[in-house]
């Protein structure tokens, strides 16, 4: 099995940062308005958990490039020629 490319394996860093940075940003608007710490800090938490599964359900939905599908092939080929399957 090949290892992930860089690409790949920096995909999850770049869901957590854009959350983050979404998060941070209805956090500051919240706390800014109303001057109450607390109820920043419970829209930032808020805003992070919803941007995060929301960007990760985009990234589902988006197919599979042509680089991609090759590799399933390929994986799927390797499973077929191993025994006992």
């Amino acid at each position: 099995m090949s290892k992930p490319s860089r690409r790949d394996s920096t995909r999850p860093i770049e869901l957590l940062g854009l959350s983050g940075i979404l998060a941070l940003f209805a956090g500051l608007v919240v706390f800014m308005s109303t001057r109450d710490l607390t109820l920043g800090l419970i829209f930032l938490g808020l805003a992070f958990i919803v941007s995060l599964v929301v960007l990760a359900m985009l990234s589902l939905a988006v197919g599979p490039t042509g680089e991609e599908k090759i590799d399933l092939r390929e994986q799927d080929d390797t499973e077929r020629d191993r025994p006992g399957h």
